[in-house]
């Protein structure tokens, strides 16, 4: 057995694993987080996808050892007090599910995109999803719901720095600080 310290969805997990644990099996069985599903087991299907220290990862590719000291978001770590982020809720507004079990990796690597590249088109939007399969919507509803968040996230940001009045941009650095001109 190995101790594995982790946060996961902001809260810290202090375990003993087997060393060939998976991740997402420590997350499903250890920390009774489903909402991560299990597709493949191959990283073949993509949906299993979570972010390990900022990067979206396939978690049945990465050892429950290897996120020791890393920080694990979870799809069920993004909702905050029930509120939807833009991307769940352009996913649910523009029908970008049907049996729901790609829906998880699909929106984590769309959020890994969006980080990216906050304004995507629909090849880049496509090229970012290809490694992750669904066998029921045909990926159209997907990419859309990806635009529509890309979008809505934009005119919630140019709200925030219209609303600001100060001459504040209010965009930071990826270190908190505030970018001026």
């Amino acid at each position: 057995m190995t101790h594995i310290s982790v946060t996961v969805d902001g809260t810290v997990y202090e375990d003993e694993v087997e060393p060939r644990l998976l991740l997402v099996h420590y997350l499903r069985d250890r920390l009774g987080l489903t909402g991560t599903p299990i597709g493949c087991d191959t990283s073949n299907c993509g949906a299993c996808t979570v972010e390990l220290d900022g990067m979206s990862v396939k978690s049945c590719t990465v050892l429950a050892v290897q996120a020791d000291g890393g920080e694990v978001t979870t799809v069920q770590g993004l909702a905050r007090d029930g509120a939807w982020t833009p991307l769940q809720r352009a996913f649910h507004e523009r029908h970008a599910l049907q049996c729901g079990y790609c829906t998880p990796g699909m929106i984590m690597a769309a959020r890994d995109l969006l980080r990216e590249n906050p304004h995507p088109t629909s090849g880049e939007v496509r090229q970012a999803l290809e490694g992750n399969l669904c066998r029921c919507t045909g990926y159209q509803n997907i990419v859309r719901a990806v635009l529509a968040a890309a979008e809505d996230t934009a005119g919630e940001t140019a709200g925030r720095d219209s609303a600001a009045g100060d001459g504040a941009s209010g965009r930071r650095t990826a270190s908190g600080q505030e970018v001026t001109a």
